[in-house]
């Protein structure tokens, strides 16, 4: 069954193309509607051969050892390179494969990518019935799929970063679906940017990975980085650099302070795209790229604290905005950057499993959410404000019972699957040598900020008066069962997976084990808690559970038992209101310094006529370069008396015209539209593949 490892990714970059290439002709409209069952077929079909096969290979996995439960394919060459002198002095050839690797950690990933992304596509199937441009959609989820699983089987950085950079493309193209909204294609060129600044930053850490190493494949780079630093760094040397480097790369991608401000507006794509990026794919590829170079991170404990202190700080700013806020889907957005800080918390107190943990569970109910939220929305005709809600408990009930799992899971009631990985972390970041009180302190206060937060959405969405216009109110209705049946499983999900790792005052932590052979090249000291007996553990999760407890408190008292507070308290806290409610401005801040600022300094150049300083520098330098180039070889001819002149000047002029022609013909190219580039680069991928498997390679 390993050897079927290939396919995962292949089946949904098959649909891709079935979708891609004969989508728009089987939706065809035809008197009796569009034919649409082609579509959806292939797109969740493909999904689901993932899921199978995702099941079987994790399945051959657990039957192996413990120590053997590692499976690396090298598909074909992909890049060979000459030998390169590395920082040891040691030759090293720049040999990459196109490798894809199964281990404990990389299974639990795509158990979770196949699955969740299997139930978000078929949930898409009624959201997106009514939209046009339903083969582009699905063609453009299977693309994603694609790409986040070419990112968790990736057996080196390289190949990891090509899925990293698709997934970034796919959430551009998701993200700005609706073509013809001004405010949807802004958030896609926003997510589009703020993550290129993560990735040059990702780009110079794996220069630095060969420079020092020699290779940038997992098992070679591991073992080479514990070879070369038995024991951690005391002072900021390479390692810290690199896992520096890194984390700046994944704080772009998940959403990390500085970085944090595209994910709130990548709002504006379909309520199945925002479950697919939030939930189980794009935003997690920071957490599992720094999971996976655990063996770097746990070598640099500056850099360890780092994450940490970034990690927490963003839990707590994006949970005080989430409090204020009034879209339903917005409220999700800021909840899901505060857990996934909740995440590199974890990382940067050496509980990476417990990070991965809390990446599973969330899977479940964030995506449970948004689409929970998608039915809300399409049962009010698209109204996402939550003070034009209320009431709607009685007209959407399956709705209703599965989001409010959802919302007591990822508020930590006991129970659920956000109770254990949450406190996991929390006692992790209490206990190991790494760890911090304050860190936990601050871990356990948004821990009640969520709990408000998820129970004000329930409150102001599902209880109390009804607030829905006439128009909506007559037209409300439970979303059919090819949305809720998805919810239903998400919601089982949501209460059975945390019983996986359970604390060890109640039993033995059964994920934590299976994922230690992932993480058996780290540093050993690192990760493990203070002994102190099980006494400590208890109490500190029963003062969670009371911070839980409070903030449901309060969320009932507010807005169902005493609906005048909040107005009330929001006058007397009118400038703290508006300092949160409007993002602590950090928006408007950037806006100011990069957007505006950059205007602003073009418009001075142009007015200092510094224009023709840049053309002078463009004429004489860069064309200079080039024409010279020309005259130097007719130089070098003449002074060797081997060439006519005339000769030359011939061979000179030939060459031009060689490269007219081809500019030509690459201008033609250059269309600027990023979907064709893509189509090109997947259409050229799929031909080398092809070739090698041909010859057997």
């Amino acid at each position: 069954m390993l050897n079927t490892l290939w396919l995962i990714p292949l089946a949904p970059l098959i649909g891709f193309f079935i979708n891609g290439l004969f989508g728009l002709w089987k939706v065809a409209r035809t008197g009796s509607g569009p034919k649409k069952s082609f579509v959806y077929c292939v797109a969740c079909g493909s999904i689901l051969i993932s899921l199978l096969l995702s099941i079987g290979c994790f399945w051959a996995l657990v039957q192996l050892d413990p120590e053997h439960r590692l499976v690396e394919q090298d598909l074909f060459t992909w890049i060979s390179g000459p030998a390169l002198r590395t920082a040891a002095g040691e030759l090293a050839n720049f040999h990459i494969t196109w490798g894809l690797q199964l281990d404990p950690l990389s299974a639990v990933m795509i158990l979770v990518v196949t699955g969740v992304g299997f139930l978000i596509h078929v949930y898409s199937v009624g959201y997106m019935a009514e939209e046009e441009g339903f083969y582009r959609f699905f063609a453009y989820m299977n693309l994603f799929m694609f790409m986040m699983l070419t990112l968790v089987l990736s057996s080196n950085y390289l190949v990891m970063f090509v899925g990293w950079e698709g997934v970034g493309l796919c959430s551009y193209l998701l993200i700005g679906y609706y073509i013809h909204k001004k405010s949807a294609g802004d958030a896609a060129k926003k997510a589009f940017v703020v993550n290129r600044i993560g990735d040059f930053a990702f780009i110079i850490g794996m220069l630095m990975m060969f420079t020092y190493f020699g290779t940038l494949d997992f098992t070679d780079l591991f073992h080479r980085v514990g070879e070369m630093f038995p024991t951690p760094e005391s002072t900021w040397g390479p390692l810290s650099w690199i896992a520096l480097l890194l984390f700046i790369g994944a704080t772009g991608k998940s959403a990390q302070i500085p970085l944090f401000v595209w994910l709130p507006d990548a709002m504006e794509g379909p309520t199945p795209v925002s479950a697919l990026i939030h939930a189980a794919t794009m935003v997690t590829a920071g957490v599992y790229m720094v999971a996976r170079s655990s063996a770097i991170y746990s070598r640099a404990p500056d850099v360890l604290l780092i994450v940490a202190v970034v990690g927490i700080c963003t839990a707590l700013l994006a949970a005080s905005i989430a409090l204020f806020q009034q879209d339903i889907k917005r409220v999700l957005a800021y909840s899901t950057v505060s857990q996934l800080g909740y995440m590199f918390a974890a990382l940067g107190v050496g509980a990476a499993a417990a990070g991965i943990f809390h990446l599973m569970t969330h899977a479940f109910f964030k995506a449970l959410l948004f689409l929970g939220s998608g039915s809300v929305i399409m049962a009010l005709h698209h109204e996402q404000d939550m003070r034009k809600m209320g009431g709607l408990r009685k007209y959407l009930p399956r709705t209703w019972w599965t989001m409010g799992i959802a919302s007591l899971a990822i508020a930590g009631v006991p129970g659920l699957s956000g109770f254990f990985s949450k406190d996991e972390i929390l006692w992790r970041a209490f206990s190991n040598p790494e760890g911090h009180a304050l860190i936990w302190l601050v871990g356990v206060l948004v821990a009640g900020m969520t709990a408000f937060y998820m129970m004000r959405l329930m409150f102001l969405t599902f209880h109390g008066e009804e607030r829905l216009s006439p128009e909506v109110a007559t037209h409300v209705h439970e979303s059919p069962n090819v949305m809720t049946v998805p919810l239903i499983a998400l919601a089982i999900g949501s209460v059975l997976v945390g019983y996986l790792g359970l604390p060890a005052w109640l039993g033995s932590n059964a994920f934590e084990h299976f994922l230690e052979p992932a993480f058996e090249t780290s540093y050993q000291s690192a990760g493990e808690p203070a002994s102190s007996g099980h006494s400590t553990e208890i109490l500190l999760t029963f003062v969670s559970i009371t911070l839980a407890g409070i903030g449901i408190f309060l969320a009932y008292y507010f807005f169902l038992k005493n609906k005048e507070k909040p107005a009330q308290l929001r006058k007397r806290f009118s400038g703290l209101h508006q300092l949160i409610y409007n993002k602590y401005y950090v928006d408007e801040a950037y806006d100011l310094l990069f957007v505006s600022g950059g205007k602003g300094w073009g418009r001075w150049l142009g007015a200092k006529n510094w224009g023709r300083y840049f053309s002078a520098f463009d004429n004489n330098v860069v064309d200079g370069a080039v024409n010279g180039s020309a005259t130097i070889t007719r130089l070098a001819a003449w002074l060797s008396g081997q060439a006519d002149i005339h000769v030359v000047d011939r061979i000179v002029n030939f060459v031009a015209e060689v490269f007219e022609f081809f500019s030509s013909v690459f201008r033609k190219l250059q269309t600027g539209l990023v979907q064709r580039y893509a189509l090109s680069i997947v259409i050229g991928l799929i031909l080398v593949i092809s070739f090698y498997l041909y010859l057997g390679v």
